[in-house]
């Protein structure tokens, strides 16, 4: 192995090991540290990834495949936000599910849940959210 390819592995390895320290928002203002996302990679649970103009959180360990995109497999991603109401998204298992106080917009309109484990859309089960003013 070349020097300037073991040189261009450990920085990577650098990037890597300060990312992975970093919490959400400042993750989001260092986008550049972190890999883009390809097609059979395998990715550890909790690795973020950058896919088109975001960035996303691997939910559960898996190596990628063409059809798997981030912005399409929320069972395998989960897009990092610092929104305060976030668009609603249906829960694929127990890692995604909304917990009371969770906030979402949903069909324009600001949700908080009033129940954990809660799976529902605001209009499938209106008992599950209070609609905010």
């Amino acid at each position: 192995m070349g020097k300037w390819l073991q040189g261009a592995q450990e920085v990577r390895a650098a990037m890597d090991m300060a990312g992975a320290k970093l919490d959400d928002a400042s993750a989001l203002e260092a986008m550049a540290l972190y890999p883009l996302w390809k097609a059979g990679q395998a990715y550890a649970a909790d690795a973020r990834i950058r896919y088109g103009d975001f960035l996303y959180r691997v939910v559960q360990a898996h190596t990628s495949q063409a059809n798997w995109t981030p912005d399409q497999t929320p069972a395998l991603f989960v897009k990092v936000s610092l929104a305060e109401w976030p668009e609603w998204v249906q829960p694929t298992g127990a890692h995604d599910v909304y917990n009371t106080g969770d906030k979402v917009t949903y069909n324009g309109e600001h949700y908080v849940s009033l129940i954990d484990g809660n799976t529902w859309a605001p209009d499938a089960y209106p008992a599950g959210w209070e609609k905010q003013a």
